[in-house]
């Protein structure tokens, strides 16, 4: 007996027809909305940004951040992977509105931006507690 195969179509080469909606794609449940809400909540004060206006545009300091913290919460450190999860994962393309910051712009901010003592992610440090 010769039973007919039965796939799925699947066609790469139609595009989409209406602009998609990144939140549909993104489960109510998953960690980067507790992330983005919770970043926001920080003051912008405490981030250094271009004040004079010259350059490029910069991306929003809670975007950068929130974007460190998805990523590394994932496992995801170096700045290369981050900048390719915001081509590949979904929940961080959404994070980042679609837009794509470089390994560049993402090691800047890594390097630059240390979080202020004040903040209660800070506590979270790697020292190691004195002996003695």
């Amino acid at each position: 007996m010769n039973m007919a195969r039965r796939f799925k179509n699947i066609d790469r080469n139609t595009p989409l027809l209406l602009p998609p909606d990144m939140r549909d794609w993104v489960a109510e449940d998953d960690l980067v909305h507790c992330v983005i809400a919770a970043v926001e909540r920080l003051p912008l004060a405490g981030f250094a940004s271009n004040e004079r206006g010259c350059g490029d545009e910069q991306y929003p300091p809670h975007l950068m951040l929130a974007l460190l913290i998805s990523c590394y919460a994932n496992g995801l450190f170096s700045s290369r992977r981050i900048e390719r999860a915001t081509y590949r994962d979904v929940a961080v393309r959404y994070l980042c509105a679609d837009t794509h910051p470089d390994h560049d712009t993402i090691c800047t901010f890594q390097c630059w931006e240390p979080l202020p003592r004040r903040w209660p992610i800070a506590a979270t440090s790697t020292a190691r507690p004195s002996s003695g």
